[in-house]
């Protein structure tokens, strides 16, 4: 059993670090978190890279995880959430899908999207108007401007591929979250095909739900979701 745990834009392995031990330590899984491109050097570092380069990084590591495990499951927070819905839909014998804070809809307004666009030849990067992290979280303190637009990119990519996605699907969101508009979690259990679905919404979490206070319940209920799911009869997959 494998599981390959990816993270969210402008973060590190440390935010999916936690819950890869739990399932370690409790289901035995062997674990793969690869680093994205662009990360744990320089901000400046993301601007270089196209959404197609992270999601190679993640296929690669999902193909040496496949080379060792027979059965495999694929979770993500946030952006490492895309990738994932995204993996799934291109490899249907991905087992399960564990999806945080999926970053498939932002909470941004209109004329700061636009703003983006119009600075970003320009401008390398800008303050986080608000981290939203917990102190366990690492990574850049900014956004990089190009990379936000790669994300941008992204979502438009992965709303046309729910559709393809069988998989059973765990969807896990913090009420906190000031990132990521509340009505992606809901867009993505109505669109995709799976029979096994489960939304959970964490009354005190924010953005980075897997390493915030309520890590011991998503735990729980990452397990029953993994044991439920694997127990069903393939046809039920879809």
């Amino acid at each position: 059993m494998g599981a390959l745990l990816i993270h969210g834009l402008t973060a590190t392995t440390a935010e999916v670090r936690p819950l890869g031990q739990i399932l370690h330590q409790r289901l035995g899984y062997t674990i793969s978190g690869p680093l994205l491109p662009g990360h744990n050097t320089r901000p400046d570092d993301l601007n270089r890279f196209r959404w197609q380069d992270w999601l190679a990084t993640v296929d690669e590591a999902y193909q040496n995880l496949s080379q060792r495990c027979q059965t495999i499951i694929v979770g993500g927070e946030s952006t490492g959430a895309l990738l994932a819905l995204y993996l799934a839909s291109q490899y249907p014998e991905i087992a399960c899908i564990l999806i945080y804070s999926p970053a498939l809809k932002l909470i941004v307004s209109r004329f700061d999207l636009i703003r983006l666009y119009l600075i970003a030849p320009f401008v390398s990067s800008m303050p986080k108007g608000s981290l939203d992290s917990p102190n366990e979280w690492q990574g850049y303190p900014v956004n990089p401007l190009k990379g936000a637009i790669q994300l941008l990119k992204f979502q438009e990519v992965v709303k046309k591929r729910l559709a393809d996605i069988h998989q059973p699907i765990l969807i896990v969101q913090g009420r906190l979250d000031t990132t990521v508009h509340p009505t992606a979690p809901q867009t993505i259990y109505d669109t995709v095909k799976s029979n096994v679905k489960e939304i959970h919404w964490m009354e005190n979490s924010s953005h980075v739900v897997i390493i915030d206070k309520e890590l011991d319940s998503i735990a729980e209920i990452t397990i029953r979701f993994i044991e439920k799911s694997l127990s069903q009869p393939a046809k039920e997959h879809g």
